[in-house]
């Protein structure tokens, strides 16, 4: 089967996530690395894209060049990745969408929830896809866990209680670095800090693995670095369609941990648990019985947990290939065999409402607030 021809804007030399993009791509073969405008300096970007393989004709100055010379191109890229500032999300992703193009975007999918309507309308319009990278949701195990709860192997769920809490933003004397600072500035990162950048994987990751989505918010957030703008931690109750009860925490400063993400799934029958930072595991305990490992790789696991393992059990699955799970599923749905679990714009226009819910539910001292974008109400 021929590969599929895929772009990248943003991502270039010395991005965090680039790099993993990169990988996560062309790691089965599925997408070849045709065009790019990486870097916000035009000669940059096209020296390194031309180090990168991507022909020079093709390596953009930045992404109104690359939509320009693209959309005219008999052999136009089948999807571009958008992984650029935040701020520039919604006119990037807009643009190509409305040209014809499949997106997969970066997180926070946009700034406003009017933009993260507009896009949810422009994908429906035009039937091109539009995908946002929560790519925690393409571990195996991760993809375990969902079909278990939706199998009714835990029973109804009662309580979903997550976190994503890191230290690494927690010295105050590097708060100016430039690669910390815009994360708490409103100009660059928008109305909220460490929620909309790490809290909203796990408010995703909670209404992923459960099925069901988020109606209600109430949220306590703090600056505990008297020079940010912007939360650095924040403590989130929600409230699902279904009547689940939802935990999250999120912090920059809880120095000594590391990653930091995990989640715990209750149910009446049994309760799950998965940690980012031992992903091949998934943790099960039946109501009255033996807490129980699942590993990566073994037999009887779910469909979609055995097609997202790639190599055998106990050889570790990181990040990379839990990216490359996205564009697997990306390059299914191009060819017309739409996954199931796929995060798509209407995911990305979720996670938007409830930041802006959480802003707006912390700025009143916790009351609760609808969560839903008005378009889902």
């Amino acid at each position: 089967m021929a590969k599929l021809k895929w772009g990248m804007i943003g991502g270039g030399e010395g991005s965090q996530i680039g790099p993993a993009h990169r990988l996560g791509a062309q790691a089965d073969g599925l997408f070849e690395f045709t065009a790019g405008a990486l870097d916000h300096r035009a000669d940059v970007g096209r020296e390194y894209a031309r180090r990168l393989g991507v022909p020079a004709d093709r390596a953009y100055g930045d992404w109104q060049e690359m939509l320009a010379g693209e959309r005219t191109r008999d052999d136009r890229v089948d999807l571009v990745t958008v992984a650029t500032p935040n701020s520039t999300h919604f006119e990037i992703t807009k643009a190509f969408l409305e040209a014809g193009f499949n997106v997969l975007c970066e997180k926070p999918m946009t700034m406003q929830v009017d933009e993260g309507e507009e896009i949810v309308r422009i994908a429906e319009a035009t039937g091109k896809i539009c995908a946002v990278n929560y790519c925690y949701s393409a571990y195996p195990m991760v993809r375990q866990a969902r079909a278990m709860v939706a199998a009714g192997e835990i029973g109804k769920v009662r309580l979903v209680v997550t976190n994503f809490s890191h230290g690494h933003h927690g010295d105050a004397t590097d708060a100016d670095n430039p690669r910390v600072r815009w994360r708490y500035d409103p100009a660059m990162a928008g109305v909220s800090g460490q929620f909309a950048d790490c809290g909203i994987h796990a408010l995703h990751m909670a209404s992923f693995i459960c099925g069901d989505a988020v109606e209600k918010l109430s949220a306590d957030f703090a600056s505990t670095i008297a020079s940010r703008e912007l939360e650095d931690d924040a403590m989130v109750n929600f409230r699902m369609a279904r009547g689940t009860v939802g935990r999250l925490w999120t912090s920059s400063v809880a120095i000594g941990r590391q990653h930091g993400f995990d989640i715990q799934v209750f149910g009446e029958t049994g309760g799950l648990r998965w940690h980012s930072e031992q992903p091949n595991q998934l943790i099960y305990t039946p109501v009255g019985g033996r807490t129980q490992i699942i590993e990566k790789g073994e037999g009887g696991l779910h469909e979609d947990a055995q097609r997202m393992s790639r190599v055998s059990i106990a050889h570790p699955e990181g990040f990379p290939l839990a990216v490359a799970n996205i564009y697997c599923d990306l390059a299914d749905a191009i060819r017309g065999q739409v996954r199931d679990g796929l995060p798509d714009a209407s995911d990305g226009l979720r996670s938007m409402a409830a930041v802006h819910a959480a802003v707006a539910s912390a700025k009143a001292d916790g009351a609760w607030v609808d969560a839903r974008p008005p378009m889902f109400r």
